[in-house]
């Protein structure tokens, strides 16, 4: 008895040191190749480590694109993939709820080559954003995932590169990264529909190039980052209104820095606690302190990553961060610290070609 007690207590602590944790929720992470039309599913153990599971192609699509957006529905059934190249659809996959896995459900018809997709709170409609076309949009999205016709598409200010909605679903916020601003509209989610809010568009410095932007998890904040000068600017949100206001800018890049800035990306735990940007000059990656009163960030530091991170995401837990690189055609995981949120590099893997974008998805 003894003997069986002291086999089960050892076997448990092996599987916790391993991260295979009984009973333990599993982590995917899935990464848009754009160069190989393909999508690079890796599952993510409780230690960090990633084991590469599969590789799901776009059926009927040749060409590359120049990137490849991907987005997950709020229900987490379904993942939808932009292809950039001709003619420019959406890719749906149902996410297996065991597995993880992908399977092709059904293509749908995009308004342009689109920068950046992304669902609306319910997963009704898709979001989208055109950088070539200078336009948004949105498509309906049919029960089982496909996307339909687009139902609206609204011209913009220069280079569209974000849509994305507020956290309560009531606005969308579209980044002009050739006009320096950020519009805003209106959304009627039982409608389906968009109109341009009453607030004007938010500005930003001449050439700053704003870029990507993620709202803070308690919805008064949001932070903004520029692709050419590298700020991260942090605003306070008022969520009845969606008013943004400036509360501070501070820069993504490292100390001593020479070159043209080229930012990409950025995202924040879950908790809200730690904040972090890439920018390709460098390679780098930068991590912030989040006051959670304030909204206010401190510079932790910066580490050197993938070649070109185009695209970055961080793990439900917040545990773990996953970067990839357009030119290095690959990912490195990095542990975040829980208490400084400093950056240590666990171990690198291979993509696909051209990868820019990861998406995290824990199975319920």
């Amino acid at each position: 008895m003894i003997a069986n007690t002291l086999f089960t207590a050892v076997v448990t602590s092996l599987a916790l040191v391993s991260g295979v944790r009984a009973g333990m929720a599993e982590t995917f992470a899935y990464v848009g190749n754009a160069d190989s039309n393909s999508i690079s599913v890796f599952k993510l153990a409780g230690n960090g480590e990633m084991t590469p599971v599969q590789t799901a192609a776009f059926t009927g699509i040749e060409k590359p694109g120049s990137s490849t957006p991907l987005t997950i529905t709020p229900d987490h059934r379904v993942l939808i993939a932009g292809v950039r190249s001709q003619p420019f659809v959406a890719v749906s996959f149902a996410i297996d709820p065991k597995t993880g896995l992908l399977s092709p459900i059904g293509n749908g018809p995009l308004a342009d080559s689109m920068a950046n997709i992304a669902t609306d709170r319910t997963g009704k409609v898709l979001f989208s954003a055109s950088y070539g076309g200078n336009k948004v949009a949105l498509n309906p999205l049919a029960a089982d995932g496909v996307v339909g016709e687009p139902k609206q598409v609204i011209p913009t200010g220069l280079n569209a590169h974000a849509f994305l909605p507020s956290p309560d679903n009531r606005f969308v916020f579209a980044t002009n990264l050739g006009s320096d601003q950020v519009l805003s509209f209106a959304f009627d989610a039982a409608a389906g529909t968009l109109t341009p809010s009453d607030q004007p568009a938010i500005k930003t410095p001449e050439k700053s190039g704003p870029r990507h932007f993620v709202f803070h998890p308690d919805g008064k904040f949001v932070y903004l980052i520029h692709e050419l000068n590298g700020d991260v600017a942090a605003y306070s949100y008022e969520a009845k209104s969606g008013a943004w206001s400036e509360i501070q800018r501070t820069t993504a890049l490292p100390e001593g820095f020479s070159g043209k800035p080229w930012a990409a990306d950025i995202h924040i735990t879950p908790d809200g606690r730690f904040l972090y940007a890439s920018e390709r000059t460098t390679n780098t990656l930068t991590a912030y302190k989040v006051d959670a009163s304030s909204g206010k960030l401190t510079t932790i530091g910066s580490v050197p990553t993938e070649k070109q991170p185009r695209g970055f995401n961080i793990d439900p837990t917040g545990h773990y961060l996953a970067a990839v690189g357009e030119l290095s055609d690959g990912m490195t995981v990095y542990a975040i610290d829980q208490g400084s949120g400093a950056l240590s590099k666990l171990k690198s893997y291979p993509t696909g070609k051209k990868p820019n974008w990861v998406e995290f998805l824990t199975l319920k």
